[in-house]
């Protein structure tokens, strides 16, 4: 069975080596979602990339980076997604991290 509804894709950029709370925030952020019931999580780690300063972190060999880039992407009810940002505001939990939101659909399967 195909069950259709709508909600909200954060995405959430961030280096691998970013904290909170003295661990990593893509560690800390996968665990405080599923304490608190969010749909899911998915991190994914990039093999290279660049932020606001144009540092360049990659995978290559020759220049092993400690500081992959990493998206967290967070999909979920609008509700939930606000409550969410409500928290980052609040804990400053991101920091100075870029964040994008989108509408979608998100279609389930099975019963």
């Amino acid at each position: 069975m195909q069950k259709e509804s709508t909600g909200t894709l954060l995405r959430i950029f961030i280096g691998e080596s970013d904290k909170y709370e003295g661990k990593n925030l893509y560690k800390y952020l996968t665990n405080y979602l599923r304490e608190h019931k969010y749909a899911g999580i998915t991190v994914l780690r990039g093999i290279t990339g660049f932020g606001k300063a144009s540092l360049i972190h990659s995978s290559d060999l020759l220049e092993l980076s400690s500081d992959l880039p990493i998206v967290i992407e967070i999909a979920d009810t609008d509700e939930n997604i606000q409550k969410l940002k409500a928290v980052f505001e609040e804990t400053n939990m991101i920091g100075s991290s870029l964040i994008t939101e989108e509408k979608v659909k998100i279609i389930k399967y099975g019963s």
